[in-house]
């Protein structure tokens, strides 16, 4: 991944789509902050926050701007349709 790109990943532990997502990175050592909206009610107003939804799994991708603040460059609602897009933000080869 882009020294500069962070990933967070918005997953509930019942969606098989998250654990797919998970286990990918994971066998990739791709490094990503896991955020478990069932145990937190403020990452479920996150989740809706930046994607319109409650949907999981989102990947968050963020970039460090000036003075260290944050900045979402893009999102995805789910693993497997999005999955070419997510590996290329990752920049791993296939």
């Amino acid at each position: 991944m882009e020294d500069k790109l962070e990933l967070e990943l918005y997953t509930r532990p019942t969606c098989s789509d998250c654990q797919d997502a998970k286990k990918y990175l994971t066998s990739n050592r791709i490094h990503y902050a896991n955020k478990d909206v069932s145990k937190n009610l403020s990452l479920e107003e996150d989740l809706k926050k930046i994607s319109g939804t409650r949907i999981v799994p989102m990947f968050a991708f963020y970039k460090k701007g000036l003075f260290g603040k944050r900045k979402l460059v893009k999102h995805f609602i789910g693993f497997g349709n999005n999955r070419d897009e997510i590996i290329n933000m990752l920049n791993i080869k296939k």
